[in-house]
C-alpha cells in the first residue's frame, strides 16, 4: 500500500479512523443561496452522501467542521447518520484537535478535506490532507490528495471511494452491490 504524506511520515489510508469535512466548497459548490422568506439553500450531492455512508460502514468516523452554521447543514448530517457536526468553527485545526480529543485519536489517524484559506491549517495537521480540484492555490499545493471533481460535485465521493480502495476494501463493496 501506497504511503502518503502528511504530518507524520508512514501514514496510509489504513491508518486513517476519522474523515472530516468542510462545508462550503467542499460537501457544497460554495453557494449560498437564500428564499425570499430568509431561508438558506445549498445543494448537496447525492453520491457524494453515498460515499460517506459506505466509509462510515467501512469504521471511518465523519464529521463535519465548518465555519457557518445552517440549519441545512444539520439536516443534511443527520440524513447521514454524521453525529459529530461541528458549526460556528472558523478555526478549523483547533476544531479538529478537540474532536480528535474527544474521539480518543491523533491527528495522524485522520483525514482532513478543505478547499480554501481556514482550512489550510487542518489540512496541513492532518495525517492527510485532502481537497477538491477547485480550491485555491495554497490548499492544492499543501493538499496531499486533491479531486478531479470540483467541491460539491462528487469530489467527498471521489475522496471516499479512494480511501476505500486504498484500504483494500472497494472490491467487497462492488460485490456487494454487483
Amino acid at each position: 500500500m501506497a504511503t502518503v504524506g502528511g504530518t507524520e511520515p508512514g501514514v496510509v489510508a489504513q491508518d486513517i479512523r476519522l474523515l472530516a469535512l468542510d462545508v462550503d466548497g467542499v460537501l457544497s459548490d460554495g453557494r449560498v443561496i437564500y428564499a425570499s422568506d430568509g431561508s438558506e439553500l445549498k445543494a448537496f450531492n447525492i453520491k457524494d452522501g453515498l460515499g460517506i455512508k459506505l466509509l462510515q460502514r467501512a469504521g471511518v468516523t465523519v464529521a463535519i467542521i465548518t465555519g457557518r452554521r445552517s440549519d441545512v447543514v444539520g439536516r443534511r448530517a443527520a440524513e447521514l447518520g454524521i453525529t459529530h457536526l461541528l458549526e460556528g468553527r472558523e478555526d478549523k485545526l483547533t476544531a479538529l484537535r478537540e474532536l480528535c480529543e474527544r474521539l480518543g485519536l491523533s491527528l495522524a489517524e485522520c483525514a482532513y478535506m478543505g478547499d480554501d484559506l481556514p482550512d489550510l491549517s487542518a489540512i496541513r495537521a492532518a495525517g492527510l490532507g485532502l481537497t477538491v480540484a477547485d480550491a485555491v492555490p495554497e490548499v492544492r499545493t499543501v493538499a496531499d490528495w486533491c479531486s478531479t471533481a470540483e467541491g460539491g460535485a462528487g469530489a467527498v465521493r471521489e475522496a471516499c471511494d479512494w480511501l476505500l480502495q486504498q484500504r483494500g476494501e472497494w472490491p467487497g463493496i462492488i460485490a456487494e452491490f454487483d
